[in-house]
């Protein structure tokens, strides 16, 4: 399940030179703010039981229950002399019956040229604050919004679980991590404010590489650049987008696994948090066919282990029913392929958790989507609490080798046993998983630009998952440091 991000400012105040007002830093303080109106998601009075830890007793209550613990957690891992202000509702985001668009945050204003700033350059309003050390916002009239005071803005999917949204998939509300079927809504509003603190690249396109010019008026090939261009370095034409014009920016914004991460408190925290690469290990008698393979992991079912069995590869018979995707249920034929085997399936036509959710159905113990298009490797976005067996994601050329390793395997038998093509989780020790050959973190950039996500996530080859990837994982904590998390270390970088 993709986390989208609406990227909703109002017209921007221009900072002045600002005198900081002390030099000594405290515990950040985060005052959450409700719009919703009357009977509607914080105000909500349904009665629910008490959940998790958290003890409220209206859906109303709840929520803003896991506002207040994530906003603690956020105040613990910050420092700033300026309170942040967030204003928070619960509204009608885009969904259907198998994805939905959880919620979005972002910063409300962003400021320049103000004291401790590096000069034009544009930077989110929490952060700007907390270095300026005042609140830049202050003295800004309202302009009719209503947010004239506003650090972050967020909403949520009030019908999210309902019939027809992502229907039985709600989101938990308790504040002990055992959300089971459901999205963990604490996970997901943790994320959320980290982009609205600074976790994202603001102003600069993604899709045109252009930056907002210096009045906030167009976007122009001479506008300014956001405080994150300096960190990001393209292995590919060894620039940052500090030093790129516009059509490098668009192009690097679609170069996977080749968008670095160069900050100091980033870099540190990935050689103490990021592991070997995750791979499947392929042993069979078939020439050519044998040996490690990349994969990309997914938000939904069990975590992947470092090493353990897989199981035998088992592809779909063709011919057998009009269901070559799975995204049916398999049929009689199909079934006795795959149960108690790992089954190749093809991406495309309905989503991955469909797919899965009909292989675990059959018997499969594990599933590879072998991509329908020769890309990068990437993740396998959804969200599912039924799914229990794991699922990767393959490459296009991968699949296809698989499969003819299946089909050629028999030939390959001896003393009178077929031949088999078994597969084991396994790790590829000379590579760093999400990270370059540096070491450097890398940033999300997949082939095809996805509005919202791209650039301002990390990328989903990382091991472990980490929160601020463009997917809720189901074993993501609270810890967002090393060396467990980098989301921390890289607003550090920003100068939180």
């Amino acid at each position: 399940m993709s986390i989208k991000h609406n990227k909703q400012f109002s017209a921007l105040a221009l900072a002045t030179a600002l005198l900081c007002l002390s030099s000594a830093t405290q515990a950040a303080t985060i005052n959450i703010s409700s719009r919703d109106k009357p009977g509607v998601g914080f105000n909500d009075t349904t009665p629910v039981a008490p959940v998790g830890g958290n003890p409220g007793t209206t859906l109303g209550e709840q929520r803003m229950n896991v506002y207040r613990h994530v906003a603690n957690i956020w105040e613990q891992a910050l420092t700033s002399n300026v309170n942040i202000n967030v204003s928070a509702a619960w509204e009608a985001l885009t969904c259907d019956a198998g994805s939905a668009v959880l919620g979005s945050a972002g910063a409300w204003n962003f400021w320049r040229d103000f004291s401790g700033s590096t000069p034009g350059t544009w930077y989110p309003q929490a952060l700007a604050n907390k270095i300026a050390g005042v609140n830049l916002s202050a003295d800004t009239p309202d302009d009719g919004t209503g947010y004239g005071n506003v650090d972050i803005k967020t909403q949520f999917n009030v019908n999210l679980g309902n019939e027809g949204c992502l229907t039985g998939s709600g989101f938990y509300l308790g504040l002990d991590g055992n959300a089971g079927s459901k999205v963990n809504f604490a996970t997901t509003l943790l994320h959320e404010l980290g982009h609205g603190l600074g976790f994202a690249l603001g102003l600069t396109s993604t899709s045109t590489g252009l930056r907002v010019n210096a009045d906030f008026t167009a976007y122009a090939e001479n506008g300014l650049p956001s405080v994150w261009e300096s960190f990001m370095y393209d292995n590919t034409v060894g620039k940052t987008w500090l030093a790129m014009n516009s059509a490098e920016r668009k192009a690097s914004a679609i170069n996977p696994l080749k968008l670095a991460w160069t900050g100091n408190n980033a870099v540190v925290g990935a050689a103490q948090t990021l592991k070997a690469t995750p791979v499947v290990k392929i042993n069979t008698p078939v020439p050519g066919a044998s040996g490690l393979y990349d994969i990309g992991t997914a938000s939904f079912g069990p975590a992947i282990p470092v090493a353990a069995t897989l199981g035998t590869l088992a592809t779909l018979p063709a011919g057998t029913s009009n269901n070559p995707l799975a995204c049916n249920a398999l049929d009689a034929a199909q079934t006795a392929a795959v149960a108690g085997k790992v089954a190749i399936i093809d991406r495309g036509v309905c989503s991955f958790t469909i797919k899965v959710k009909n292989a675990q159905i059959a018997g499969a113990v594990g599933v590879l989507i072998a991509d329908n298009a020769d890309a990068a490797i990437s993740g396998l976005g959804g969200s599912d609490g039924t799914i229990t067996i794991p699922a990767v994601r393959i490459t296009k050329a991968a699949g296809t080798k698989l499969k003819d390793a299946v089909a050629r395997a028999p030939a390959y038998g001896s003393r009178g046993k077929p031949g088999t093509v078994l597969g084991a989780w396994s790790t590829d020790a000379s590579r760093v998983a999400g990270a370059d050959a540096l070491g450097r973190p890398l940033l999300y950039t997949p082939a095809v630009l996805a509005g919202g996500s791209s650039v301002s996530h990390w990328d989903v080859s990382a091991s472990p998952n980490l929160l601020m990837e463009p997917f809720i994982n189901s074993d993501l904590t609270n810890i967002m440091v090393a060396p467990k998390d980098l989301t921390v270390p890289l607003l550090k970088d920003l100068g939180w």
